[in-house]
């Protein structure tokens, strides 16, 4: 039996690390941020080289199997993804029953609930199961968050195609048309560099709901419920509710002198894990210019500018991959609530594949904590 201790701080109290700040709690083949680099990189990929070069299916495939796709392997999985990509029934009526007042999140949240319900396998732990249950949910994901935002606008569903690639049909499938090359770049783009980011706060939820042998969609939906909070996933929604209340650049610097007087957070800057700057962020900037070229919205493109400048003269404190793409989604067209779904869409990739390696070599996931409440007392 091995025994472990909790490291004390002096005089014998535990030390107490908060949000698990620094603490290493296990290896991982699949992704990294490079120290010397600065680079994130997916199974030693530097993240920027593949948004240059690959779409998320070629992404799934190198977070799943350890390797990049080869030709017939990448055509294996685009026939087999495309083959799913039709909104169920059950699923759509299900989406339907969920009010348009909840938050899209929720709608995504639950449409993954149901697909495992109407999953025979879905308890099935192999890694066959689990890789088909993820590629199922990889498919139908879009789906879901475009059919959510046409219900919403009252708009009837849309078919998918399947001569597109996953970003593409859900470009159509949202908007009933196809988008310009540079959009469907950009927003290729925005899915790779989305795709995985190691132990953050949705990937460790799904690994401590799997350490249970729990399934795969349970893992998912768990996670989908931490991505929702806005000091996680939800950050790309508030950079662009941001935008909506400054409204100008030439009020930039002045709303935010008001709000760090007022000790306001200031979404889509700062980041756990990068010292230096997000790595990721050049890449989704240029992917956003081309956007405001292709628009004419200089004006955002100000906006934008101004805050990083005002931010910059006050902290050093730098954007992170939240800060470009909230006002890359708005320029393409998606509904502010649809950011965070979108970034769904892309990280069930990384989840699955941290489902997997965490099933590969399981233990229980299951902290100490240190009791600073009362001591023992009883009933008079």
């Amino acid at each position: 039996m091995t025994t472990t201790t909790t490291p004390s701080a002096p005089g014998g109290t535990p030390e107490i690390r908060k949000g698990l700040a620094g603490v290493v709690v296990d290896t991982t083949a699949i992704s990294k941020v490079d120290p010397a680099s600065n680079s994130l990189l997916y199974r030693g990929y530097p993240v920027q080289e593949l948004a240059a070069r690959c779409g998320l299916e070629e992404v799934a495939h190198l977070l799943w199997h350890g390797e990049l796709p080869t030709p017939g392997e990448l055509d294996d999985l685009r026939e087999r993804e495309r083959s799913h990509r039709a909104l169920s029934p059950a699923v759509r009526a299900v989406v339907d029953a969920i009010p348009t007042t909840a938050h899209p999140m929720d709608v995504v949240r639950t449409a993954v609930s149901v697909m495992g319900a109407h999953d025979p396998a879905a308890e099935d732990p192999s890694r066959e199961a689990t890789l088909d249950a993820s590629l199922r949910m990889l498919a139908q994901i879009p789906a879901v968050v475009a059919y959510d935002q046409r219900r919403r606008r009252g708009q009837d569903l849309v078919e998918p195609r399947e001569d597109l690639d996953l970003a593409a049909n859900l470009l159509w499938t949202t908007f009933g048309e196809e988008p310009a090359e540079v959009v469907q770049d950009a927003f290729r783009t925005s899915l790779v560099l989305y795709a995985e980011h190691s132990f953050n706060a949705s990937t460790f939820t799904a690994r401590v709901v799997t350490s249970t042998l729990a399934d795969v969609y349970s893992a998912v939906v768990a996670a989908i419920g931490a991505l929702k909070g806005p000091l996680h996933g939800g950050a790309n929604e508030a950079v662009m509710r941001l935008f909506d209340e400054i409204g100008d650049a030439s009020r930039a610097d002045a709303w935010l002198e008001r709000a760090l007087a007022e000790k306001r957070t200031i979404m889509g800057f700062g980041h756990r894990v990068y010292k230096n700057g997000d790595s990721r962020v050049p890449t989704m900037k240029a992917a956003l210019d081309r956007l405001v070229d292709h628009y004419g919205r200089h004006d955002l493109l100000a906006l934008y500018d101004a805050l990083e400048q005002a931010m910059a003269a006050r902290k050093p404190i730098r954007p992170n991959l939240d800060y470009p793409s909230g006002p890359a989604y708005h320029l393409m067209g998606f509904d502010t609530a649809t950011f965070t779904p979108l970034f769904v869409v892309a990280r069930v990739t990384g989840w699955t594949a941290h489902v997997m390696e965490q099933r590969a070599a399981n233990a229980l996931i299951r902290p100490l904590s240190h009791y600073d409440g009362p001591g023992e007392r009883h009933l008079a």
